[in-house]
């Protein structure tokens, strides 16, 4: 057994039942759960290691309840910068087919690595590409690896465009082989137990990339083994308009007709649900994982989040893919959370710390775990921290830390202790170089790009300059 004491806590914010905010507190922990939680009146207990945390806001680690990891080698991509969600799609698939195993490894690392910086311990991954060489148990070998607690969403496309579905014909695949390649993840690597570091879930890409017998056979086969369900619904316009042209009704109720309702099931987005919609979510327990940089980026709306939040329907947060997000930072999707919802219904729509809940409390109910979330004894020792005295951001900001990490934004957290061991460290990831990391997976990025244009003889990467403002010359004496 091995213990680790963090200690002369400035400000712990523990997300408990009370929501208690302890000041010159400690954490014990025991391998890879908490033991105690105690403040400078009590005696501290003796630990094989003591971290000294004077100046620190710590918090449970925040979770991640939707991302698509290979996107990160497809950020900034030229072609996709000014695009609606639907033809955003048709470029991303493209890219997609020429996808291999080494640039999903790759990914896997990039984008984990950028999420323990910013104070993710769990990420949920909807991975929905099978193409040429890649295996999802790539992903899963990484993330243990990288030591992120990981959640690998199998997804899937099944219905190509000569169907009536959106993606090329080319980079689907039969229900039958989706089917068993889930079973034998799920056999493979799932694990119910309390503190998992990997677990399986069932996640179909969405209604119009797959027929509605898989979204039905899919979810059977889930709740024979108790996993969770996760799809894209309701995410924009055109989405919703394909819904009610192709099966009459609005999303949640076709997801309905599918089975696809209950505790056991969230949807990624949505942002068009009707009031009745969002009560039958509330009925059912079903959830929704807010991505709202994806949603500003592909100008698909906003997530009624307040009125999701008021009707009781849990609600977690997502960073989405990185090609429709250009980056996988929790504490800046956190704040944006926040202000794109005071955009839409107002000042107090939602505040800092709901927003920080939706990203710990939320996203552990909606995926079901009652073992993260929250800093409380027998939790998993899931454990962020950020040295606010060396923010500059946090200057002049320290009335109300807690408050601060959303209104001032650090960008990235010092301290990342993912089940009781330490991933990041005086604002440094522990084990792995990013001088090396950072140009190899540039060098994939690029190659990946340069095949898919040369295979379909297309410009992507070309930039373009959009100007606001013409330029005008200037004569000489004026």
């Amino acid at each position: 057994m091995t213990t680790l004491l963090v200690t002369n806590i400035d400000t712990l914010a523990t997300f408990d039942p009370l929501r208690r905010v302890l000041k010159n507190a400690w954490i014990f922990i025991r391998n890879n759960q908490i033991e105690a939680i105690g403040s400078q009146i009590d005696p501290l207990p003796e630990a094989d290691r003591t971290i000294d945390l004077t100046g620190y806001l710590v918090m449970p680690g925040l979770i991640n309840t939707h991302h698509h990891l290979f996107q990160c080698l497809l950020r900034n991509i030229p072609a996709m910068q000014d695009t609606a969600l639907f033809e955003w799609l048709h470029t991303l698939y493209l890219l997609m087919s020429e996808l291999r195993d080494e640039d999903q490894y790759m990914a896997t690392m990039v984008n984990h690595a950028e999420l323990l910086l910013s104070g993710c311990t769990t990420n949920i991954d909807h991975s929905y590409v099978h193409v040429n060489d890649m295996q999802f148990d790539t992903q899963i070998k990484a993330a243990q690896e990288i030591g992120i607690r990981f959640h690998l969403a199998r997804g899937s496309f099944s219905i190509g465009q000569s169907k009536g579905g959106l993606p090329p014909d080319h980079i689907i695949e039969k229900e039958d082989d989706i089917l068993a390649d889930t079973e034998r993840l799920i056999k493979t690597w799932h694990d119910p137990n309390p503190f998992a570091m990997v677990r399986i879930d069932n996640a179909p890409c969405s209604p119009f990339s797959v027929s509605p017998s898989l979204m039905r056979e899919s979810i059977e086969l889930a709740r024979k083994y108790g996993i969770g369900n996760h799809t894209h619904l309701a995410e924009c316009h055109e989405d919703d308009r394909f819904m009610h042209e192709t099966y009459g009704k609005s999303s949640v109720h076709v997801a309905e007709d599918w089975g696809w309702v209950g505790e056991d099931v969230w949807y990624a987005h949505g942002v068009i649900l009707s009031d009745d919609e969002i009560e039958l979510m509330a009925q059912t327990k079903t959830a929704v994982s807010h991505c709202p940089n994806s949603n500003m980026y592909t100008a698909a709306g906003v997530c009624r989040v307040r009125d999701l939040l008021s009707k009781g329907v849990t609600v977690g947060l997502g960073v989405d893919g990185s090609a429709a997000n250009n980056s996988s930072n929790m504490l800046d999707e956190i704040r944006n959370a926040m202000l794109l919802q005071r955009v839409k219904f107002g000042a107090d729509a939602l505040s800092p710390t709901q927003a920080l809940e939706i990203a710990t409390l939320g996203s552990a109910k909606l995926l079901r775990r009652h073992d993260i979330g929250s800093l409380e004894t027998g939790m998993a020792a899931d454990i962020i921290g950020i040295d606010l005295r060396k923010k500059l951001s946090f200057t002049g900001g320290m009335h109300d830390p807690v408050a601060g990490l959303v209104l001032c934004e650090t960008g990235q957290v010092d301290l990342n202790i993912v089940n009781g061991n330490i991933r990041v460290e005086d604002g440094r990831l522990v084990d792995l170089d990013l001088s090396e990391l950072i140009p190899k997976a540039n060098k994939i990025a690029a190659n990946l790009v340069q095949r898919t244009e040369k295979r379909y003889n297309i410009s992507i990467s070309q930039p373009s300059w959009r100007t606001a403002y013409p330029y005008q010359s200037r004569q000489s004496g004026l």
